[in-house]
């Protein structure tokens, strides 16, 4: 793992085409800024693992219960999280 100290403004480049910005720190909390590329998916970790866990739930899905999928899917629709 590589580790960074970074001061408000200042930003980290990955590659070519991503870069993360420090937008701010308050209380023990950093506000990240990143600009990607926009079929890239990006996602806090929490997220991530919800629809890691979904997916694995899914695959041993029965008829009767993809409707609970469906939902769940709607759900992060909602929140602005692409599938």
């Amino acid at each position: 793992m590589l580790v960074l100290t970074r001061k408000v403004g200042e930003r980290i480049n990955i590659a070519d085409d991503i870069i993360v910005t420090i937008i701010g720190i308050n209380k023990g909390n950093v506000r990240l800024g990143i600009e990607a590329p926009k079929q890239l998916t990006i996602l806090r970790q929490e997220i991530y693992e919800r629809i890691q866990k979904e997916n694995l739930r899914s695959a041993r899905q029965t008829p009767a219960n993809v409707a609970n999928v469906t939902k769940v899917a709607g759900l992060l629709r909602k929140k602005g999280i692409k599938e």
